[in-house]
């Protein structure tokens, strides 16, 4: 089965495993962990239903495949006939969307804007939104040099999160997946990660904001002092505990989702980097053939892998 189809399935049943259960307290899922794939609960969705994590990196692969590589105008259409004319959505109807994407969606729908300057740019638009579907760049950029590795993951992310502590850390998470495409065990890989971002981001205060991960031992931390809501730094901060804590796809995505809050994230960011790690092939049958769309997303995953192939960036 080919990288693309690891991480990116990888990441959807991550995705829709937590979707069930988005919003509620590590206490409750304590008392009642999530084990399997399961249906309605939160949003009132049959199982296998993916969110916005899953609809927007499948509209950014979309785009790579028509254009041929990263076409800012041509992503920002492809969000929004997502949002607007539901493309991309599970069942027909956006049923999960985040206010700073959806702000970000509408700037882009409703005027003459830039697609990388429709980003909210404050502190308070320092959600996951653009780190959640940003996994497909670490398949397209694998050979570029560092400069472009930066810059484009700066404007892909600034479509819905323009800040530098949302850029930061989707490029934590792409430079970490890149080094996992290329064999590189999970330490070694944040290692060498970190020691990139550290030369690009090195004179920027917010870098400090990861300093959890940047120190090293994130594992070491107790589960109780890792947080698990909306904020794109204690989402990385979780998904890669979660990644140093286990020994399977399964363990990974589970001890993701059962942190609480922002489950259907928390799993979608773990589950991409555990897909590629642990391959598609170790993810349980029944959790990927019960994703809605399976047929489309995987006929997508090769369409992608073949774009990214033809613009001399896989391995």
């Amino acid at each position: 089965m080919s990288k693309v189809r690891d991480g990116i399935l990888g990441l959807c049943v991550g995705d829709a495993l937590g979707v069930p259960v988005e919003f509620r307290s590590r206490k409750e899922l304590d008392a009642a962990p999530l084990a399997d794939m399961i249906g309605y609960g939160s949003h009132n969705q049959p199982p296998g239903t993916w969110s916005d994590d899953s609809s927007l990196t499948f509209a950014l692969m979309q785009s790579v495949v028509d254009c041929g590589g990263v076409d800012l105008y041509d992503i920002a259409s492809h969000f929004t006939g997502w949002l607007y004319k539901l493309r991309w959505t599970p069942h027909g109807r956006v049923f999960d969307v985040g206010n700073a994407t959806a702000m970000a969606i509408e700037r882009l729908n409703d005027e003459l804007i830039r697609p990388d300057l429709a980003g909210g740019r404050s502190e308070n638009s320092n959600g996951n939104g653009s780190l959640m579907r940003i996994l497909p760049l670490a398949y397209l950029l694998q050979g570029a040099d560092l400069e472009e590795r930066m810059t484009r993951v700066r404007q892909v992310s600034s479509i819905t999160h323009g800040h530098d502590v949302s850029v930061i850390g989707c490029s934590i998470y792409v430079e970490i997946a890149i080094r996992l495409l290329n064999g590189r065990a999970l330490q070694d890989a944040i290692a060498g990660a970190i020691g990139t971002i550290n030369e690009a981001y090195g004179g920027n205060p917010e870098l400090r904001r990861y300093d959890r991960i940047l120190q090293g031992g994130l594992e070491d931390i107790a589960r109780e002092d890792i947080q698990s809501g909306g904020y794109v730094v204690h989402t990385l901060e979780a998904a890669l505990w979660c990644l140093l804590r286990a020994s399977s796809y399964e363990e990974a995505v589970l001890l993701a989702i059962n942190l609480g809050d922002d489950t259907d994230t928390t799993g979608a960011v773990a589950g991409g980097l555990a897909g590629i790690i642990y391959g598609a092939s170790s993810i349980p049958a029944h959790w990927i053939a019960g994703l809605a769309r399976l047929g489309d997303i995987e006929a997508l995953c090769d369409r992608f892998e073949s774009a990214c192939g033809a613009n001399g960036q896989t391995d």
